[in-house]
Order: C-alpha cells, then structure tokens, then sequence
C-alpha cells in the first residue's frame, strides 16, 4: 500500500510541472461571443495555441470584463490580459488614431486596417499614446454608412432633423460639420434605442446591422465610396503580463502581432460586412448610393477636420502629421489594387 501511494505521488509529481508550464492568458470581449471581432479575437487565440503546440493559450471569458468604454483601462489594470476596444470610447484620449477615421479612406476593412497597422508601427508617437498597455495591432471596421428608419438620404439636409448615435472620435467631429443631431453611445446599446424609439438612425458598417439585431429595424441606408467615416480600434494586451513572458513567449505573441492580427481582424471585419448587405437586401432595406454633388458636400465640410488633426497632432507632438496621413492613403491604394 506504501509503495503504491509513493508511486501515486511520484507520478503527480511528473505532472505537475507538464501542466504548470501551460501559459494561459485571460481574454476579454465586449462584444456577442458570435460578433465579428470576438471570432477574430479566438482565432488570434487559436493561432497562438497552434504556434505554440499547446504551450501558450487564451481563456476567454464568458462575459466582458468592463463595459465598451472601460475596457482600455481594464486591461491596462489587469482585470484580463488581451482584448480590443474603440479608441473613440475615451474622448480626447487618443489623438493620433484619428487618422484612421476620415471619410473616403477604403472600401474594405483589411486594406484600411493594414495600412494603418503599417504607418503607426512606423512612428513610435502612436505606442508611446497606448501606455501602461502592448499594442497588438491596430485595425479598422469597414466602411461606414448611414442608416435610419425614416426617409432616404440623398443631401446633406436630409440629415438634419434625425437623431443619430454615434461611437464617438472623428465620427462625432463630422456629424457637427453635417449639422446631425448625434447622442454618444456604445454599439451595444443600438437595439435598445431604436425599440424604444430613442433613435431614428445611426452611424454604423454594414456588419453592425446583423451584430446588433437592428437589420429588420432599419429602412434606408446611404453609402459613400470609402465610406462616411471610419472607426479606429486597438487590439491590446497588459504591458506587465507580456514582460512577464519568457523570450520565446514574446516572440510567440509577437509573430502574429502587428500586420497579421490587422489582416486577421480586417478579413473578419469584411466577411461579416457582405454577409450584413445581403441581409440588407433580403430584408427590403432602401440603399441609396451618395452622387457626386452630396459627396462633394460632405468632401467641402469635412476638410477643415483633416487640417485640424494635423495641428492637433502636431501639437502634441507627432512628427510631420500630414505626410503620415499622405502615407496611410498611399498605403491604402496600393493594398486595394
């Protein structure tokens, strides 16, 4: 009996050190664990499980550890050690990412998302703006268009007398240059707003009508080429938990950081966004393509938000601003062809 508790014991002792050598990161979503974004996050996740042959992986959790706005400071607080959130969250925190939300940039998320991946990575003024957190990438959502449950939109007038939610960032700075009635608030509250009837429309990719249950709501939707706006995100993890890694483990995380998390998160962004218009289409939605006159309107009221970035940027201290707007559009082209 004696001999077969010590073998017992010896052989919990042999695997015990098999299992602690397991690195597992607590992952957070804000989002439906079937949106978009939370798949791309596990995928991420999957990558980094098949990277490491089972030695580092993802506990995702069943529910979000913050609310939308509160997530960059979660993670950067420890309350879990990756996920993503909308720089346009926390007004007046993040600067340098307004780049990215300009009208007309992309048609698609993964080219948009790239590009920026690729001009922030540049300049270490956009990681020095994340502290206290790693940047894993930085990523778009696709297109943005406008859409509401009461007329079509086909002037710049025709926005006015609606009331729209937006997420907040540039887009909020472009809705006051249409004139639109616009209320601040998470994605997430979308549905509850329109049933009660708090809202007409909102500002939103196509994806964000399938995501948030608001496609048999909506009426009519307005696009632009490139998009109305852009919505710029940050997939992040807790600066101390990665120095904690060990050097193979960074180098682990590290691989599938920057452009193929950007291309990986774009690519989810995209599919779900042909999926959402199809849906749109199915269920009667009236699309109404801007004509150049409305594009030319909305071109000649939002240029001043363009000079404005440069000298907000510059201001707090971004090197040569306008060449690295030049530089994301440049990159963008070359992507989309």
């Amino acid at each position: 009996m004696t001999r077969i508790r010590f073998t017992l014991a010896a052989a919990l002792a042999l695997v015990a050190p098999l299992a602690a050598a397991q690195t597992v990161l607590t992952v957070s979503t804000w989002l439906p664990p079937t949106h978009g974004m939370s798949m791309a996050q596990k995928e991420w996740c999957d990558l980094l499980e098949k990277n490491t042959t089972g030695k580092m992986k993802c506990n995702i959790l069943p529910r979000g550890v913050s609310n939308p706005p509160g997530t960059y400071d979660a993670i950067k607080n420890g309350l879990a050690d990756i996920s993503f959130t909308v720089h346009g969250y926390t007004p007046g925190r993040f600067v340098y990412t307004q780049m990215a939300e300009f009208p007309f940039l992309g048609n698609t998320s993964e080219p948009i998302s790239v590009a920026f991946n690729r001009v922030a990575s540049r300049r270490p003024e956009f990681m020095a703006e994340h502290q206290g957190v790693k940047v894993i990438t930085f990523f778009t959502h696709g297109p943005g268009i406008v859409f509401n449950t009461k007329r079509a939109i086909t002037r710049a007038e025709e926005l006015q007398g609606l009331k729209f939610r937006v997420g907040g960032g540039m887009v909020n700075e472009i809705t006051k240059t249409l004139n639109m009635n616009v209320t601040l608030k998470p994605a997430p509250d979308s549905y509850e707003l329109f049933a009660g009837g708090v809202m007409d429309g909102t500002l939103f990719p196509a994806e964000s009508t399938e995501s948030f249950k608001i496609d048999k709501i909506i009426k009519h939707a307005t696009t632009f080429p490139g998009g109305l706006y852009n919505t710029s995100f940050v997939f992040l993890m807790n600066q101390a938990r990665y120095d904690k890694l060990t050097a193979d483990e960074k180098k682990a995380v590290d691989a599938i950081s920057g452009e193929p998390a950007a291309r990986l998160f774009g690519r989810a962004w995209d599919r779900v966004d042909l999926r959402a218009t199809a849906l749109m289409q199915a269920n009667g939605v009236q699309i109404t393509k801007a004509d150049q006159k409305f594009i030319a309107e909305v071109k000649s009221r939002t240029a001043p938000l363009e000079q404005k970035w440069v000298s907000d940027a510059a201001a707090k201290g971004l090197k040569e601003p306008a060449k690295a707007l030049a530089e994301f559009r440049s990159e963008i082209a070359k992507l989309e062809k």
